[in-house]
């Protein structure tokens, strides 16, 4: 491989030294840690389709690998592959407002394009809490979310057409800068597959118009109950706010630590709600989102008066899953997703769960489209403490499906949900899903083993048993 590249790529952006590998064994989920055997910093579209192409060549496994923040081990390197680094391919080709389009490379920082959109008045939806530190060939690959997720969608909702890297090295466009394109949604499979199908090297996302007015709240519930009960009556009214998170006790605890955010003091539960629109639209919604909290039993309800301190609410939340560390030593960030009437059955079980195994819960999460980032708090220098974290963990992600919901919302499969996703799906789900890799990776060397429960094998053909009726079911084996 080496040999192969050295032509391609020049001799410093290619990585073997074991001390510089080990920086890049892990993303943002650091329990799971594996040193690549080769990592390649490429600085181009062609850089990585010649390492794409050597790694189909020699039948190498490959990892695509942008800032690092996801918490799945989506990027998670093979210990026989190749890493394959695309932060920096950083350029912002361009910002065209007339069509409400950018057009930039997958190392761009995501809230790099707000920033250059701003000016004419646009900005970029998807905001995950990474977004100061996050790629968007990263946000592609996960289909990332973000607090504003329920009103303005996730990643797949802004991305027109994509520049991709195939498996077999090739280079292509999926989808157009026309609004819809016709044919079958590649564009809408590539978005959210994890690095299975191969690697964005440049995307057109779509450009939000900024509001003309925004309003911030934050208001102190005694509990997650009435907080949540706030929630689905805000909901209820016809009120679909940009964003509604909610945070409990020990995650206001870390958050104060840490970044002194100074929510309500005693809070059981904050609610931050946020309002955009026109100015009228905006003034009315505000009005019945303050009466609906008084009635659920806020103690304390404030507005922010201006931009510094709509940032200062938003601090605290943003700052939730790296705050826990001032409380805990570790963490498992879980991203379960329940419907929003259960929200408080499933977080009134998993306070139970917390207290039957002696394993504290953190809860901070999207709550107006009940996407759950339960903080499973433990200490792995404890003998066992590392093993009730994990069981714990599984068990809030059963809760979550037999409410009727997720093992994921925005953070992905990954290496760490695999197991989870039989759960889910059954056989004939997983293989029907697996066709789809299949058809742009068979030779399984895009991100294996990330996403399926098994390593699966590309084209497998049906055995039929002898005297069996080859188009039934009867007596048909798939290996």
């Amino acid at each position: 491989m080496l040999a192969d590249l050295r032509g391609v790529v020049p001799e410093r952006q290619l990585l073997t030294d074991p001390s510089e590998l080990d920086t890049y064994a892990c993303d943002g989920l650091a329990a799971y840690r594996v040193r690549p055997a080769l990592v390649v910093l490429a600085d181009s579209a062609d850089q990585v389709a010649a390492t794409v192409t050597a790694c189909a060549r020699r039948g190498v496994p490959f990892v695509a690998r942008g800032s690092g923040t996801g918490l799945s081990g989506g990027a998670l390197p093979h210990a026989e592959g190749v890493l394959l680094v695309t932060s920096r391919l950083r350029t912002l080709h361009e910002v065209r407002p007339q069509d409400q389009r950018a057009v930039v490379d997958p190392g761009v920082i995501n809230l790099q394009v707000s920033k250059a959109a701003n000016p004419h008045g646009y900005y970029f939806a998807p905001d995950p809490s990474s977004q100061q530190i996050c790629s968007i060939g990263g946000n592609v690959a996960e289909n990332s979310g973000g607090a504003h997720c329920l009103k303005y969608g996730f990643t797949s909702n802004h991305v027109l057409s994509l520049d991709v890297v195939t498996p077999q090295g090739e280079q292509v466009t999926l989808g157009t800068e026309a609004p819809d394109a016709p044919g079958y949604d590649l564009v809408g499979a590539f978005v959210g597959s994890e690095g299975t199908l191969g690697v964005a090297t440049r995307a057109t996302v779509r450009l939000t118009r900024l509001p003309q007015e925004v309003r911030t709240v934050l208001a102190g519930f005694a509990s997650t109950d009435q907080a949540g009960a706030a929630t689905s009556a805000i909901i209820a009214a016809g009120i679909v706010p940009a964003a509604i998170e909610i945070m409990d006790a020990l995650a206001i605890e870390a958050a104060e630590k840490a970044v002194s955010c100074g929510y309500p003091a005693g809070a059981g539960a904050v609610l931050v709600v946020e309002l955009d629109g026109s100015a009228l639209e905006v003034e009315h919604e505000y009005a019945r989102v303050e009466q609906i909290c008084r009635e659920a039993g806020t103690f304390e309800f404030r507005m922010a008066t201006d931009a510094a301190e709509r940032a200062e609410i938003w601090k605290g939340r943003k700052s939730a899953f790296a705050a826990v560390g001032r409380i805990s030593p570790d963490y498992i960030v879980q991203d379960g997703v329940v419907p929003r009437t259960a929200l408080p059955e499933v977080l009134r079980r998993m306070g139970e769960i917390s207290a039957e195994r002696g394993v504290r819960v953190a809860n901070v999460f999207h709550a107006g489209d009940g996407n759950l980032h339960p903080l499973v708090l433990f200490d792995a220098s404890e003998e066992g403490a590392t093993e009730r974290a994990e069981e714990v963990s599984g068990m809030i992600l059963d809760l979550c499906i037999e409410h009727g919901g997720s093992i994921t919302g925005e953070h992905g499969v990954g290496a760490d949900k695999a197991r989870y996703m039989p759960r889910m799906f059954t056989d004939d789900d997983l293989d029907t899903m697996q066709l789809v890799r299949c058809a742009f990776d068979p030779e399984g060397l895009a991100n294996p083993g990330k996403v399926y429960p098994t390593p699966r094998l590309c084209g497998e053909r049906p055995r039929v048993v002898q005297g069996a009726h080859p188009l039934t079911a009867d007596g048909v084996e798939v290996f």
